[in-house]
């Protein structure tokens, strides 16, 4: 067996996609009983028509004939009832499998590091999440145990062809050899154009979503013509994909047809003439016509469904994929703080945001060696030039990722041994770039939180003085907020942002560049809630603004991930030639 055809029998993975139908096991196995059932109900149709033809109608037996048009009546709708329960349980336990999966999938990629989404294109997680997913559907409602269903019909029905009339039989089965060699070709032609769909597919929502995001570059920089060339590129390429699978069913379908139809002129010719001849009943000429459609169809199918199981094991393999990603932060710290005190110390920590090496490995730091010291409810600025590493500290301390040497505590524990989410929720972060979801202020402001109230976050926005500009918007607190806040200020998104922080009162507050972009007439109202915000809590600011920084009780000077300097605002300024001295310095200078 070839790697690829392996790829695709892989039972190991056919055993874990059928375990996901297993929390409803009673519709898995209902369906399954339903399929072996209806094989030999579907020959009752033919046979009852032959014995009709044989029984009633030659002989003019009309009492017989009502009895047996009545049996076929009831054949029919035992039949259809059956069908319709077997289609409708199969496409419910796809839809439910399907949905528990996607619910899973979302929960695993939320408990990733965000070195996950710093490698993986937003766009992959969504085809994974969404199309990638609803493949897994076809798998259940059009895979397994339809498969099942029409291999058994097909050997019920070959069974009952050679008990009527095995001459016949063999007559009508000389064009399958033809049909097996075509159904074998469309089944891997189909195979390889659906590799190609699924991969376009995959890209396109990549590029879509990146440069629907970045939308107002790529206006700012005039590269809509570029941009769309691109989109067209790989327009082009899905498109393409998808008609040469077109193409393959284009074929495929009529010579199917063509050889049922010289099948079905082989069976006339031969059976005819036994008729004439005595050896064949009518009844037999009249059923095996049904036959043959019966014969027929499963074949014509099977290779459309084979190809289906197939694209679901390769997504399937896709999926799995993502959840088998190990790269998650390790939650089993025990310790569940309902407050902090807030003391946090870093010891000689090293960090790179190369998380898959090892420290021999890493030939350059992000931090090397960093250690300071805030005591609870103090506040630190921590300053530096771009990429001395400020963010990272902010990142590792709330555990989005692990350092490689060195410790970090909070009120002298570990924070390793905190629970994650406990020790995230004592922790509020205030980023540069204020993202706000679609739906109302409220709402972007509690982030559905139950136990937060509309009086708790009216007060929070009082006291930090974004009230005032929430109630002049249409409906208030209840405006809604397009996606990202675009119809905001960035002063605007700010302050919500300010509120949301409050609200959750956390007992240690970061602030990320939380000042880099507003306007001095929105800057008074920022530093008042800043001054809020930070009272009585211990507090890191990342900030260029001296106004933000310069009262702070200490300030942390970052050079290329090691500390330089640490001090207050007139401690560091008596420093001869200090980092923070130039800074301010060259502050004023550029101030005027």
């Amino acid at each position: 067996m070839s790697k690829a055809n392996k790829e695709y029998a892989d039972w190991p993975l056919a055993k874990r996609i059928i375990r996901l139908a297993m929390p409803y096991r009673g519709i898995f196995f209902m369906a399954a009983i339903l399929s072996i059932i209806l094989a030999p109900i579907s020959i009752l149709r033919p046979y009852l028509v032959q014995r009709t033809v044989d029984d009633c109608i030659i002989n003019g037996n009309g009492e017989g004939l009502f009895f047996m048009i009545s049996l076929l009546f009831g054949a029919l709708i035992l039949q259809g009832v059956l069908y319709y329960i077997f289609s409708y349980s199969t496409s419910w336990l796809g839809q439910s499998v399907i949905r528990d999966l996607r619910t899973r999938v979302f929960e695993h990629i939320n408990s990733l590091r965000l070195s996950y989404f710093d490698k993986t294109p937003i766009g992959t997680s969504t085809t994974r999440t969404i199309n990638d997913i609803e493949t897994i559907n076809t798998v259940f409602s059009q895979g397994f145990i339809t498969i099942i269903a029409d291999i058994l019909t097909l050997l019920f029905v070959l069974g009952m062809m050679l008990w009527t009339s095995w001459k016949v039989t063999l007559v009508c089965l000389v064009t399958i050899p033809l049909l097996i060699l075509a159904t074998y070709w469309f089944k891997e032609a189909v195979k390889k154009a659906y590799e190609v769909v699924r991969t376009q597919v995959s890209m396109m929502n990549a590029f879509l979503q990146e440069r629907i995001t970045g939308m107002r570059i790529v206006q700012i920089f005039n590269a809509e013509e570029q941009e769309l060339n691109n989109f067209k590129a790989i327009n082009n390429k899905y498109a393409k994909a998808n008609i040469n699978s077109i193409f393959y069913y284009a074929i495929f379908f009529p010579t199917v047809e063509l050889l049922s139809a010289t099948s079905l002129g082989l069976m006339v010719w031969y059976g005819a003439k036994g008729v004439i001849s005595g050896e064949v009943t009518l009844g037999v000429l009249v059923a095996f016509p049904l036959y043959i459609g019966m014969l027929f169809r499963p074949i014509r199918i099977l290779a459309d469904k084979f190809n289906t199981l197939q694209m679901g094991f390769i997504v399937a393999k896709r999926i799995f994929a993502v959840l088998d990603n190990t790269n998650v932060i390790e939650n089993s710290g025990t310790l569940v703080p309902t407050h902090l005190k807030g003391d946090i110390r870093f010891d000689h920590v090293h960090f790179s945001y190369q998380q898959d090496k090892s420290v021999t490995e890493i030939e350059e730091w992000i931090l090397n060696g960093v250690s300071f010291n805030i005591k609870a409810g103090e506040t630190m600025a921590i300053v530096g030039s771009t990429g001395a590493g400020k963010s990272t500290i902010i990142n590792i301390l709330n555990r989005f990722y692990e350092t490689h040497k060195g410790s970090i505590t909070i009120d002298g524990e570990s924070i390793k041994e905190y629970e994650l989410f406990a020790l995230r929720s004592r922790i509020a972060v205030v980023l540069q770039d204020v993202f706000l979801f679609s739906g109302s202020v409220l709402d972007n402001i509690t982030l559905k939180a139950p136990h937060i109230t509309r009086a708790e976050v009216i007060e929070a926005a009082k006291m930090i003085g974004a009230h005032p500009f929430i109630e002049k918007l249409p409906n208030g607190y209840d405006y809604q907020v397009m996606e990202r806040g675009a119809t905001l200020s960035m002063g605007q998104r700010q302050l919500i942002s300010f509120v949301r922080a409050l609200v959750f009162n956390p007992d240690i507050l970061i602030l990320d560049e939380a000042t880099s972009s507003i306007d001095p007439e929105t800057e008074n109202i920022i530093q008042y809630a800043i001054e809020k915000l930070i009272a009585k809590r211990t507090s890191i600011i990342i900030a260029h603004r001296l106004s933000t920084i310069q009262h702070a009780d200490k300030i942390m000077v970052l050079e290329k991930g090691k500390v330089k300097e640490i001090g207050s605002h007139q401690e560091l300024l008596q420093i001869e030639a200090g980092h923070y001295k130039e800074m301010v310095e060259t502050a004023y200078a550029l101030n005027g």
